[in-house]
């Protein structure tokens, strides 16, 4: 209906040169085609890229197909960042009491937390604290390769290549 673009019109500030109303055309080639992924599709492109190659390298002898996970939190905390955005989250893996190692996953908005690399800990490993970590501007100072190869098979599966 005319009157239905009225407030739009207001807005945008779209007159002719006499003065009326204007309306705004976009040719099809020009628009984006969105491409809209499910959460469940994010994780899975994320579990089917991980290999010993996107591992932390210090840590790349313990990675094993039987626990794809290990030592990919670093990484897959930095893609789900890229993908979207939110806080990345360090706490501490203690064993016995003593910090052994880092464990990094992602707090979304609201305080949604999103944990993906959780299920690589044994029994011995308890995951303690949270804090909130900047991301730094620019190329990581640590496993730039690996989140590299980990973001461009993620995006490859998601069709963002």
């Amino acid at each position: 209906m005319p009157g239905d673009r009225a407030p739009v019109d207001a807005i945008l500030g779209a007159t002719t040169a006499d003065g009326g109303a204007a309306t705004l055309s976009v040719p099809p080639a020009t628009m984006a085609v969105m491409t809209i992924h499910l959460l469940t599709d994010i994780e899975q492109a994320l579990r089917s890229s991980w290999s010993a190659e996107t591992c932390t390298p210090e840590y790349r002898d313990r990675w094993t197909p039987d626990n794809p996970a290990r030592d990919q939190c670093g990484v897959t905390a930095m893609v789900l960042n890229d993908l979207l955005g939110g806080e990345l989250i360090r706490g501490e893996v203690h064993v016995d009491g003593v910090r052994t190692d880092f464990h990094w996953w992602n707090r979304l908005g609201m305080g949604v937390e999103v944990d993906l690399t959780r299920e690589q800990f044994g029994p011995e490993e308890v995951v303690v604290g949270g804090e909130v970590v900047v991301r730094p501007p620019g190329e990581l100072p640590r496993l730039q390769e690996e989140y590299a190869l980990l973001r461009d098979r993620v995006a490859a599966k998601l069709g963002r290549s």
